[in-house]
């Protein structure tokens, strides 16, 4: 069932917010795929601010799957997966540093760049920078694929490759390298270059 425009939250209807709630995911075929919906597409069957109520809560949601799993060791590529929940969210590719301690609790997480929808563009110097200048033990580097599709492209590959090259260089640890996809069937909705035994 799509809910119609002029029937969304409709006063003489008296919809409960389940009801719509459950509209808008059959709308978008799932909760995963509402919480990416732009603003402009909630509008299309929400008034704005029952249209802002549920980017917020969204958001809220995802930040707060982030703050628990930073509270956790950042030890295996789920873990730093959780870590960076939000970035499920975007519609442009950011791509962040991951900064831990030497026990792999998270002391900080530095956005290095914003691009398009399927690029972003980043030197090593600009990923380096943050590691070097909070004096890190180690990093992860994190970036998204809008797409959903977590498979590293072409690009991903060498960019991971100057950074291990780079990190060895500098005596640095690149602990991993996870893409942030969308879970699919059997896969977890992310790559990592570690286990994957690729470049690291």
């Amino acid at each position: 069932m799509v809910l119609p425009r002029y029937l969304a939250w409709n006063t003489e209807l008296c919809l409960s917010a389940k009801t719509v709630a459950l509209a808008l995911i059959r709308h978008f075929g799932s909760l995963k795929a509402l919480a990416r919906a732009s603003f402009q597409e909630l509008q299309q069957f929400l008034p704005r601010r029952k249209a802002e109520a549920v980017v917020a809560a969204l958001s809220m949601s995802a930040i707060a799957e982030t703050e628990h799993a930073r509270s956790e060791q950042l030890d295996n590529p789920e873990s730093i997966y959780r870590a960076c929940a939000d970035m499920k969210l975007f519609n442009q590719e950011v791509l962040r540093v991951i900064l831990p301690d030497t026990r792999y609790r998270h002391i900080s997480t530095v956005e290095i760049t914003r691009g398009s929808i399927n690029e972003s563009l980043a030197h090593p110097r600009d990923i380096f920078r943050p590691v070097i200048g909070q004096s890190a033990y180690a990093f992860v580097l994190m970036h998204n694929h809008p797409s959903g599709d977590a498979s590293p492209s072409e690009a991903d590959m060498r960019l991971t490759r100057r950074l291990a090259e780079g990190a060895r260089l500098l005596q640095i640890n690149l602990l991993d390298h996870v893409i942030v996809g969308q879970p699919f069937d059997a896969r977890p909705g992310y790559f990592n270059f570690k286990e994957a035994g690729t470049v690291l």
